[in-house]
């Protein structure tokens, strides 16, 4: 079985735009030049979450990371 749905969509994008990102990028396909931009867009918003929580983590300063490397 297939892990992936799709949806069949029709959208009007910038002809220039997807000719440039095909010239620019591995993808041969129109389709394969959107659901790149798509993947990298989640990856940038979730980057961008992930920034947000800098500084508001507690940590112990105190906690000695090492201690757990030892072998025993």
């Amino acid at each position: 079985m297939c892990n992936y749905l799709y949806m069949t969509t029709n959208l009007q994008i910038d002809n220039n735009l997807i000719e440039e990102a095909l010239e620019l990028g591995e993808q041969r396909t129109k389709r394969a030049v959107v659901e790149e931009a798509l993947r990298e867009y989640v990856q940038r918003c979730k980057q961008l979450k992930i920034l947000e929580l800098f500084g508001t983590i507690e940590y112990d300063e105190e906690y000695d990371y090492k201690s757990q490397r030892q072998r025993t």
